[in-house]
């Protein structure tokens, strides 16, 4: 067996110390938006309060921009001393907040200070000081109160002032993505110039082409040197349970690469659309998915509902009022009592003094997702994106917890390598992973033609070569999938599966992307055929490791089906796991479940198991290569942490 290094996973600890973040998101229930109009102390103090007998220790702050800003060289001084009492209030209860200065988006709506005119927040230089004065003076005023423990410079900016795109793609810079990040490191430069010295981040959503594979002018990889955290923004919609659970853990997973760390800056949802049990849930299960893809601070939208019918943006958008943790007279919400048991288990834990454990498997992620390639379709970049997700999800499930290697940083070898739905990886890749196989890795490619007919093929050189087969494509044709349903009988052993098993797949997707890759073996072994007894998963033995083919683009096909998880694609990453030597410490016996280790520096070690089933479930917690196990109950789309005392002691 080789004797590859494990696979680090980034847990980034915010600068701040202490305990890490855990708040919300805050506007008083008198006013939303408009409250710095109305402040009502009394009120304030009480909303404050609930949020701190439950566990809570931080606010988000908003200087909503139009009343703070009333004309171009002024602030308003009596809205600023009432943001100074708000200040004091954070103090006295035991909170502290992160202002957020650019605020013209919120909930559904943009406002802008009536003198802006139209003008460009980004290029416009008269507007960029504008904003940089007003964020400087804010600072100058606030910077030495005690509440304040970082800063952000806007709310949503992408959707307030756009990416700074435009048409034009002869000039220079026109992408917009140079004009932003100009703009945010001015920004952040007020930030210090006001005598700011806690932390800052942008407060865009971390929606970058890194995360989403759609440029919206942020990019993370230029912004982050900038910042000292980045904070995503999830209120997704999906159409399968499970990956509704996953999509902010890939998000931090993808984030935790640039070597800041994750704050969890949004995420919620509007009772409007969900019972009060499906809150719980889906609270639940974002705090504790994202834990374990390396978060390290949360902040829920928002503190409260609201009762505001007449007040835009809740007349056109009403749904928006009830996204609170506690409802508009302030009791608590089943989401803010989620919150209050996550702070007992982050305290149980002492987070600041932990890491993820190391993993001995890795997905790459495409460059294809965030890079600059030429004459790419960008119709093909969501699948490229959702197949990711998907293949997340699966590992997740197979208990792999995957580290996400990303194409830009290069291809490290590791036991265990998925290359999910794979159409397009650069030449020196492909080289790269060839090489992994040579030194030890298991690597498993699934492939893709994509999703559209542009150049529709597999842009992998040399492929005969590099999996051992001689592919049966003709130009400008795919293979497609005509079953429903594919069916793999296995043949040989591959892992735990051996002949007698089978595995099945819903065929999803666009008739270009349903396809799969008729081949035929040279010096590949096949493990797996088709109900048409084709091929359709081939070993290569090369060198200490080995080249694994799926013809079939597994991933692709559940990310394009409703409701599909946990899919067989689970089993065949467990078993390419067991062929690789790559299970970790720990591993669950139900695909409805899954468990990750979290290490303390005193040596601590605890598993947290996660379940993403409706259903009550009972499943066994063993140890790699042992049989002893450790049944732990779980409620439906429940939680456990189970400390490994005993692994130790056996």
């Amino acid at each position: 067996m080789s004797q590859l290094l494990p696979l680090p996973r980034p847990t980034v600890q915010l600068p701040t110390g202490g305990r890490p973040w855990l708040g919300a998101n805050f506007w008083s229930r008198l006013g939303g938006p408009l409250m710095w109009r109305t402040f009502d102390e009394s009120l304030v103090r009480e909303e404050l309060g609930v949020l701190v007998d439950h566990g809570l220790d931080l606010t988000r702050s908003f200087f909503y921009w139009p009343d703070l800003q009333p004309a171009p060289d002024r602030v308003d001084q009596e809205l600023c001393a009432r943001f100074g009492r708000f200040l004091d209030l954070h103090t006295e209860v035991g909170l502290s907040t992160i202002p957020t200065f650019i605020v013209g988006h919120m909930s559904g709506e943009n406002w802008d200070p009536v003198w802006r005119n139209g003008r460009d927040l980004y290029r416009d230089v008269w507007m960029v000081d504008r904003q940089a004065w007003f964020i400087r003076e804010m600072v100058r005023r606030f910077h030495g109160h005690d509440a304040v423990v970082g800063w952000l410079i806007s709310n949503e900016m992408p959707l307030y002032g756009g990416g700074g795109l435009t048409a034009d793609a002869d000039t220079p810079g026109s992408s917009g993505h140079e004009a932003v990040t100009a703009w945010a490191g001015l920004m952040v430069q007020a930030v210090r110039a006001g005598g700011g010295s806690q932390p800052v981040s942008i407060g865009d959503g971390a929606w970058g082409r890194e995360v989403t594979g759609s440029d919206n002018g942020f990019r993370i990889r230029d912004l982050s040197p900038l910042v000292d955290w980045l904070g995503p923004h999830n209120y997704h919609m999906t159409d399968d349970p499970v990956r509704q659970h996953f999509v902010p853990a890939i998000h931090a997973e993808l984030l935790a690469r640039f070597g800041r760390p994750v704050v969890m800056e949004e995420f919620g949802l509007s009772s409007d659309f969900v019972s009060d049990e499906g809150a719980a849930d889906y609270y639940r299960q974002v705090l504790h998915t994202t834990l374990l893809a390396g978060a390290t601070g949360w902040i829920a939208w928002n503190n409260t509902d609201l009762d505001l019918p007449d007040q835009d943006p809740y007349r056109h958008h009403p749904f928006e009022m009830h996204f609170g943790i506690t409802t508009s007279d302030g009791r608590p919400k089943p989401q803010l009592l989620e919150l209050q048991r996550f702070r007992e288990l982050l305290d149980r834990v002492d987070l600041p003094s932990c890491r993820r454990a190391p993993t001995n498997t890795g997905i790459l992620v495409s460059s294809y997702l965030e890079g600059d390639h030429p004459f790419v379709a960008e119709a093909d970049i969501p699948a490229v994106r959702d197949s990711l997700l998907q293949s997340y999800v699966s590992a997740r499930l197979a208990d792999l917890a995957p580290a996400m290697l990303h194409e830009l940083d290069g291809v490290p070898a590791a036991k265990l390598l998925l290359v999910p739905s794979v159409k397009a990886l650069t030449a020196p890749t492909w080289r790269a992973l060839a090489e992994a196989a040579e030194a030890g890795s298991t690597v498993l490619i699934t492939y893709s033609s994509g999703e559209t007919s542009f150049q529709r093929g597999p842009w992998w050189p040399g492929l005969d070569e590099f999996a051992g087969v001689r592919k049966l494509l003709r130009y400008g044709l795919t293979e497609p999938v005509t079953d429903p349903v594919v069916t793999w009988r296995i043949t040989e052993r591959f892992g735990n599966l051996g002949p007698g098993d089978s595995l099945t797949f819903i065929a999803g997707g666009t008739p270009d992307g349903r396809c799969m890759l008729p081949v035929e073996p040279v010096d590949a072994r096949v493990v797996a055929r088709d109900s048409h007894d084709r091929p359709a998963l081939l070993v290569r033995d090369v060198g200490a490791g080995r080249i694994v083919l799926a013809t079939y683009p597994v991933e692709y096909f559940a990310a394009r089906t409703p409701r599909v998880n946990p899919d067989d694609t689970v089993r065949l990453y467990r078993a390419a796991a067991e062929l690789a030597g790559a299970l970790p410490d720990v591993v669950i016996d139900d695909p409805n479940a899954f468990a990750d280790i979290i290490e303390h520096v005193d040596g601590r070690r605890f598993a947290l198991v996660v379940s993403e089933s409706p259903e009550a479930l009972k499943v066994n917690l063993r140890t790699r290569g042992s049989d002893e196990i450790e049944p732990v109950p779980l409620e439906p789309y429940g939680v456990q942490l189970v400390d490994l005392t005993w692994m130790s002691d056996s």
